[in-house]
């Protein structure tokens, strides 16, 4: 079994890019992560890929050139960019390929997603109900979380406010402009207790990586970074998640609990020695939540860390650095590797005004997504052993 590494990273810009189609974008991506590794898409063993809104993954060979590779869509909700990865993490692993790259990209019309239950196995009441407005799902399972662990709704304000100042300091980030948490606070209640600027917007944007064998990184750069672990869980019975019709008598943890678990055991790294963490923000209660259930804090913490700055770039226990979800928006396809793609500057130190201070050398992402699914990465800035 071979290690795995990132050798190259490129980014377009999340937003909105008016004029630019989601598939521009993705080649744009490609081609700046195949820049950075010195490599022409000829070279590429393989390619793993995905969008939600924006076409086929498989068809950008049109532009990237047609080679003959390997080009296979991934489709997995908000997991779409972690799934790829982890497909082509297995594809390296196992000696199948030594060398590929990974595309994510969408590009969603304006407004909240459109989502038919039927699409998920729930009949029609459930949209009746207006439980498939993803609004009202985040603002129920945070309150219950609030009340559950004793946390005051006021640190979800300062939870988007420390988003839009990461934002403000990142060149690729949509939102770039600081708000305060007073401001935040007082803005229009979506779904009690979160408010207008406590939630994501869907957007666009693209991410592509460029892998290969551990032991081959260095023909390609003087700066790999090692994927020490890729992990994926979808729900058990009893944990309540998007689109769950019904709440079980005997609850369980859910997916993230199970996905962050088997990523550290696979890399053999402890949570706490993460030095920069990207976990899934669609909300600002997601982010308070998923500090628990990743293991980077213990439940009802969060409050004492958030206020504190421990969770800030200066902090000793970075989140979201790039502004997260709240302040990139979320092109399903491409969010997934947007934070990988933050954690490889971070680890390689050249993530400018947002550069998390003192060497880091683990980082760890984290998304989460409908109905009930959550994919993990731990990245190394030494080989793991």
């Amino acid at each position: 079994m071979s290690g795995v590494a990132i050798v190259g990273i490129g980014m377009h810009r999340f937003g909105r890019t008016e004029g630019v189609s989601g598939r521009a974008q993705a080649v744009h991506a490609a081609r700046r992560a195949l820049d950075d590794a010195g490599l022409r898409f000829s070279d590429m063993q393989f390619g793993f890929g995905g969008s939600h809104s924006a076409g086929d993954a498989d068809t950008l060979v049109s532009e990237l050139g047609l080679t003959g590779l390997p080009f296979i869509n991934v489709a997995n909700g908000c997991a779409t960019g972690g799934s790829a990865l982890i497909a082509a993490d297995a594809a390296i692993r196992s000696g199948t390929h030594d060398l590929g790259i990974v595309i994510g990209f969408d590009k969603h019309p304006r407004g909240a997603f459109d989502t038919d239950p039927a699409d998920h196995g729930i009949g029609s009441w459930y949209g009746e109900t207006g439980m498939m407005v993803t609004t009202q799902f985040f603002g129920m399972k945070i309150q219950r979380y609030l009340h559950d662990h004793g946390i005051k709704p006021d640190v979800l304000a300062e939870v988007s406010a420390k988003a839009f100042r990461n934002g403000a300091r990142n060149p690729m980030a949509w939102r770039r402009k600081e708000m305060a948490a007073a401001e935040i606070a007082a803005a229009p209640m979506i779904s009690h207790p979160l408010t207008q600027y406590m939630y994501c917007s869907p957007a666009e944007g693209a991410v592509a990586l460029v892998l290969c064998r551990a032991e081959d990184a260095h023909h390609y750069t003087d700066r790999p970074v090692y994927l020490a672990a890729a992990t994926f869980r979808s729900r058990r019975y009893g944990s309540f998640e998007v689109f769950s019709p019904w709440l079980a008598l005997d609850r369980a943890d859910p997916p993230t609990v199970e996905a962050s678990a088997a990523a550290f055991a696979a890399a053999g790294i402890a949570p706490s020695a993460v030095d920069v963490a990207q976990i899934q923000d669609t909300e600002s209660g997601a982010e308070l939540m998923h500090m628990a259930e990743t293991g980077l804090c213990a439940h009802g913490e969060q409050e004492e860390l958030i206020l504190s700055g421990a969770t800030a770039i200066e902090g000793r226990l970075p989140i979201n650095t790039d502004g997260g979800c709240l302040a990139n928006g979320e092109p399903i396809g491409a969010s997934g590797l947007r934070q990988v793609h933050e954690n490889v500057l971070q680890l390689r130190g050249d993530a400018g005004e947002h550069q998390v201070p003192g060497n880091p050398q683990v980082g760890f992402t984290h998304v989460y997504g409908a109905p009930g699914i959550s994919a993990c990465t731990v990245l190394t800035r030494e080989e793991p052993s």
